[in-house]
């Protein structure tokens, strides 16, 4: 039979909507079967799963769709999604956490706040290197508040005729007030790079005073978040218009013991030396360190190991840092 932790990590997969992880644990059930002698019921559960990858997958472990998708001219501008992420399934900085935790806090209690003339924290500035979470947290948003994740598309928003960026930033921010939920701008540097560069376009400028113009007059009930990998690069009028500036970095040690316990919680983890893990793992983002753990996880479920080794884990954090171009002798 399974163990615990595995039967808690099945539920949890389902809880989510994770059919990938559903499977994946599963997995793990029959290596454990097949180890105790049970090789019946190992072959019943590969069998099963076989059949599962082959065909649809089950109503409850299937994507949620939106009850709305974005039609017409706006189907090119945002891209929406319905989140199951929680705050609680992030490792985050204290300050971070705090900061996001103050957010749900305001705008859960926002009419006690308009009552007294004030306003909850709406439009949120999210800067740090690539991986360490700000994407994960739009969605992490609006999943607490049971929103829609409502992507914007630069791609669309942004083509080779640049007079027409404003008009559709215009609709993007009309939209806001008709459909509440969480809108992201990804890679905002692209709007919002610094008006003063040598370089700039003088139709981006127009852009971006478009955009500064819409964040500042907007005052419909959606969150507002920019994410960005260059800080340096964004227009220091920016900063001041947005509600909040939340800054990510890389994970520091205890941040990584305790993602990596929380990315393979159904495996068996007492051997792992967490001292060479946590020195393994410097210098790698939050994503890096999930990739390495995925990878270690596959590579027990193919060996039909229930356990995670030291050794295992370690040789993926060397393979993340090898591919980010960096020394891995010392």
């Amino acid at each position: 039979m399974a163990t615990a932790e595995q039967l808690k990590a099945l539920l949890k997969s389902y809880i989510d909507g994770d059919g990938e992880q559903f499977l994946t644990v599963s997995m793990q059930v029959a290596a454990h079967a097949a180890r105790r002698g049970q090789g019946r019921l190992a072959q019943d559960i590969r069998e099963l799963i076989d059949q599962a990858k082959r065909q649809a997958a089950p109503l409850a472990l299937r994507p949620v769709v939106p009850i709305a998708r974005p039609a017409g001219e706006l189907a090119d501008l945002i891209q929406a999604s319905y989140p199951k992420t929680r705050l609680a399934d992030m490792v985050l900085g204290t300050s971070a956490r705090a900061s996001l935790d103050r957010v749900i806090v305001e705008y859960r209690q926002q009419d006690k706040l308009r009552a007294h003339g004030l306003s909850a924290r709406r439009k949120l500035l999210l800067v740090g290197p690539p991986g360490t979470g700000k994407t994960m947290t739009a969605a992490a948003l609006a999943g607490e508040l049971k929103f829609p994740l409502l992507a914007a598309r630069l791609d669309g928003l942004i083509t080779k005729f640049m007079g027409e960026t404003a008009a559709k930033l215009r609709l993007v921010f009309d939209t806001m007030v008709t459909t509440r939920g969480v809108y992201l701008f990804d890679e905002f540097d692209a709007i919002g790079s610094d008006r003063g560069r040598k370089n700039d376009v003088g139709e981006m400028r127009r852009v971006l005073n478009s955009f500064l113009q819409f964040l500042e007059t907007d005052d419909s009930d959606s969150l507002i978040l920019a994410a960005t990998n260059h800080q340096e690069a964004l227009d220091p009028a920016l900063f001041r218009r947005f509600d909040d500036v939340i800054r990510y970095g890389l994970p520091e040690e205890d941040q990584i013991e305790q993602l990596a316990k929380n990315r393979l919680n159904s495996f068996g983890l007492s051997g792992v030396d967490w001292d060479k893990v946590r020195a393994g793992a410097a210098g790698l983002s939050y994503a890096e360190v999930t990739r390495a753990c995925m990878e270690a996880a596959k590579v027990a479920v193919l060996s039909e190991q229930d356990t995670i080794t030291t050794g295992n884990l370690l040789s993926m954090l060397r393979e993340r840092t090898a591919i980010l171009g960096r020394d891995t002798s010392t």
